[in-house]
């Protein structure tokens, strides 16, 4: 499972592709699947593998200093910690725990998600989460990202009933995508996150995926 490509864009007679499951998808250069969708060339979206360890501890700690909606909110991590965070993602996917993909283009890491497991009596309930890069949102990216980590979970964590999220009340945009996506609403803590100064609420949503 390590390195293992899910979605790749490649050009082929003027085309852009897109491939996979359950078929591939054909776009022309500047084509327009839905309103601010255009698809980018040179586009992968894959497993983890040992060596990402680097990538992704730069792309974190960019995405801490900007305090955008993640738990991270200025604090930098060590390359050490990531490089620990890493193995022990590897292991959980090794186990059927968890799902973890990320998304490249020309070779810059632009986006991360995942699914993993909970433990003991919670053990059928997947926690998601999912980021972006700043000059990659709102091209579709995010959408396809948690469309592909949906479908890897569902096919590889055989324990799987429930995906639950949390995320931050006054960020509409990812509210409107998780619903489209079939996530409900069951809960919010008011004043439960402190983002950027000023205490939001906290929104928790769930999918029933069997």
């Amino acid at each position: 499972m390590e390195g293992k490509i899910v979605i790749t864009s490649k050009t082929k007679d003027g085309l852009d592709f897109i491939t996979a499951s359950p078929k591939p998808r054909a776009f022309r250069p500047g084509m327009k699947e839905k309103k601010g969708f255009k698809i980018p060339r040179k586009l992968i979206i894959r497993y983890l593998t040992k060596d990402d360890a680097e990538a992704m501890w730069e792309y974190i700690n960019v995405l801490s200093k900007e305090q955008t909606f993640i738990t991270f909110q200025g604090e930098q991590i060590s390359l050490e910690d990531e490089t620990k965070y890493l193995i022990g993602q590897l292991e959980n996917i090794k186990n059927q725990k968890s799902v973890q993909l990320l998304v490249f283009i020309e070779k810059k890491m632009v986006g991360v998600s995942g699914i993993e497991m909970k433990a003991k009596i919670e053990g059928h309930v997947g926690k998601f989460g999912i980021s972006i890069a700043k000059e990659f949102r709102g091209q579709g990216i995010g959408k396809m990202l948690m469309e592909a980590v949906l479908n890897e979970a569902k096919a590889n964590l055989p324990a799987l009933k429930i995906v639950e999220l949390d995320v931050f009340a006054n960020n509409p945009l990812a509210i409107q995508l998780y619903e489209k996506l079939g996530f409900q609403k069951f809960g919010e803590l008011p004043e439960g996150v402190l983002h950027r100064g000023e205490y939001v609420g906290h929104i928790y949503m769930y999918k029933r995926v069997r």
